[in-house]
This record gives structure tokens, C-alpha cells and sequence, in this order.
């Protein structure tokens, strides 16, 4: 067993219905004193909530899918000259984004609040679109210094978006077992990963209101995160980036679309990460589970269904092509990818 394994510095609280106080507490601890609260008008209310304890002195909302450059630089001369010292990131995905867009050329500190299962508060990687291209790179400076988890916070999330949300933290798994950097710690987050989210929305769809599917299903987020920052991005991540940026997709439902198709296309090449994640199931296979589980939360089935046109089978083939890992597990070429995509556009069985 020969690897090497990069833990990254985090400070993680797990605060359920305690977010303001815990927030505040982690604010201090950087002994901020001057905040840019950073939440789009969806989460204005739970920003609300959050920011009760803290030295607020700029309120950003203009929160956007995918980081476009130019918000990104709005974002950064409001921090800029309201001469903030610390930014609180209260939101998804998207919102965490942009914080760390601003700390990207800021080099300010990240309080980072979720209220959604995206996990990309628990990584120092950054993405930015411009026309059609997303990039994305790893930087040390987007890590946000704390995370507060407060289950109480993803109450209000629909079960829909939950749904998709949670499965695009199981991507963050599934991609970390195969991935460029992937090794055996991260198979293991990866795999207990599962495990929480296969046990957690389930519960969420059952029972939206209740705390406990919400928290499992936040703790394998969590982890399902921290694998796939060490791990790095694998096949079903660089489709989902590339489709993301050329046709301006809902982010959690495309990786919600396309992980069945990836799990299927690598799983026969990859039979110990085919094992792990049967097992983080509770599965005889990890197509198997994927697919009761999808089933079980009526899952999202089809790019089309979120906007992504015919055409753009075909146009995204070279850019895919170009971008996935040289060392995935089953060899790409042009033509099975185009039938991956078109099976995903069309929301067809995967292969």
C-alpha cells in the first residue's frame, strides 16, 4: 500500500438549530470585525437568522449558477470597498461560489454556512463560467476556514431539490473512488459517504420536517465532499462542468441525471470500487443501488427536461473528450460517449 494523502486545515461544527451562535463563534475566532454576509434573495430569511450575532457591514445577494466572471468581480470590489475582514457565505452551492471567488483574489477568510448538500464548502476548489466555459482550478485560499452545519437550516429545501442535491453529493463519492488522486482514505469517506445519504433522503422524502434524515444526509454530504476534494474530479464530474457551462444547467439536477450513467460505464472496469459502493448501499451490485434508490426518491431523469437542447450531444464530445482523466477506469472514445450523453438526454436506462 503506497500513497499519499492530503488532509486539508477545516474547522467543522456540526450545530443543529444553533447556526447563529455557532456562526458568530467562528467569526470571532478570526477575530473579525467587519463581515460581507454573502446570501442570495431565496435565503434571505435564513441569512436573517444566521447573521443575528454578526458584525455585518456589507450584504451582498447577487448570487448567480455557475459564478459568471463578472459577478464574480462585483462581488470582489464590494468587499473591496466596504474593506471587509471575513465573509459568511450562507447558501448553496452557487453562494459558496462566490465567496470563494472573493477569496480567490482577496485571500479573505470563509465562514461558511450550507443550506444545501452541494459540499463545496468542504473543498479548496473554485469555479468560474465565461460564455460557455467553465473553469475551475484548486487554490488553498478558497478553503473556507470553518463550516457550520445546522441541519435546521435544509428544513425549508424542498424535497425535489434535496433529492437532487443530495445526489450530487453522491457524486462527489462515486467520483472519489476512481479519480486521479483517489486512494484509500478517500475510498473510505467515499464509502461511509454513501452509507449516510442511502440511509438520510430516503427519511428526507419521507418525512421532510423531520431533523434526522436531514443531519444523515448532511454528514454524508460532508464526507462525500472531503473525499472528492483529495480525491480531485473524475469522469461524471468533468461531463457535468462542461455541460453545466455550455448550457447554463441546473447544477444538482444534471449530476443527479448523469451519475447513473457514469456508475454504469465504469463499474464493470473498477470491481473494488464496484464493491465499496455496493457495500455503502447495502446492495448486491452499485448499479442495483443507485437505481432502488433512485427509484425510490423519483429521481431526476433527463437532461432535457432542464434545458439542455439535442444539439449539444454532439458539441459536447470534444470538450468531454478533452477534459476527462486519461486513467478513467473504462476507456473513452467518441462514440460511447455520445451514446452516454444521448442516454442521458433522453433519460433512457443506463447501458
Amino acid at each position: 500500500m503506497r500513497f499519499s494523502h492530503e488532509t486539508l486545515p477545516q474547522r467543522v461544527v456540526f450545530a443543529p438549530g444553533e447556526a447563529p451562535t455557532a456562526a458568530a463563534a467562528e467569526v470571532a475566532g478570526l477575530k473579525a470585525t467587519k463581515v460581507m454576509l454573502i446570501a442570495g434573495p431565496a435565503e434571505s430569511a435564513l441569512a436573517d437568522r444566521v447573521a443575528a450575532d454578526l458584525p455585518v457591514a456589507v450584504r451582498h445577494d447577487e448570487v448567480v449558477m455557475h459564478v459568471p466572471v463578472d459577478v464574480a468581480d462585483r462581488a470582489r470590489k464590494a468587499a473591496t470597498e466596504g474593506a471587509v475582514d471575513a465573509l459568511v457565505c450562507v447558501g448553496g452551492g452557487s453562494t459558496t461560489g462566490l465567496a470563494k471567488a472573493v477569496a480567490l483574489t482577496t485571500g479573505l477568510p470563509i465562514v461558511a454556512v450550507p443550506t444545501t448538500y452541494a459540499g463545496s464548502e468542504a473543498t479548496n476548489v473554485w469555479g468560474l463560467t465565461e460564455g460557455e466555459v467553465k473553469t475551475t482550478g484548486v487554490d488553498p485560499r478558497v478553503l473556507p476556514r470553518s463550516v457550520v452545519y445546522d441541519a435546521s437550516l435544509m428544513l425549508s429545501l424542498p424535497v425535489e431539490m434535496s433529492v437532487a442535491s443530495g445526489l450530487n453529493a453522491l457524486a462527489h463519492c462515486v467520483d472519489s473512488m476512481w479519480a486521479p488522486r483517489a486512494d484509500p482514505i478517500d475510498r473510505a469517506l467515499a464509502g461511509e459517504g454513501i452509507r449516510g445519504l442511502a440511509r438520510g433522503l430516503p427519511a428526507v422524502a419521507a418525512d421532510p420536517t423531520g431533523l434526522e434524515g436531514r443531519e444523515q444526509t448532511l454528514y454524508g454530504a460532508y464526507l462525500a465532499a472531503v473525499a472528492f476534494a483529495s480525491a480531485g474530479s473524475g469522469m461524471h464530474h468533468k461531463i457535468c462542468h462542461v455541460l453545466g457551462g455550455m448550457f447554463n444547467l441546473p447544477h444538482a439536477q444534471t449530476h443527479a441525471v448523469v451519475l447513473p450513467h457514469v456508475l454504469a460505464f465504469n463499474a464493470p472496469a473498477a470491481p473494488e470500487a464496484e464493491r465499496r459502493i455496493a457495500q455503502g448501499f447495502g446492495s448486491p451490485t452499485a448499479v442495483a443501488g443507485l437505481a432502488a434508490l433512485r427509484e425510490a426518491l423519483d429521481a431526476p431523469r433527463a437532461l432535457r427536461d432542464y434545458g439542455m437542447p439535442e444539439d449539444g450531444i454532439a458539441r459536447a464530445v470534444a470538450p468531454v473528450l478533452a477534459a476527462v482523466p486519461a486513467d478513467n477506469p473504462t476507456a473513452l472514445t467518441e462514440e460511447n460517449l455520445t451514446a452516454l450523453l444521448r442516454a442521458a438526454w433522453e433519460g433512457s436506462d443506463p447501458e
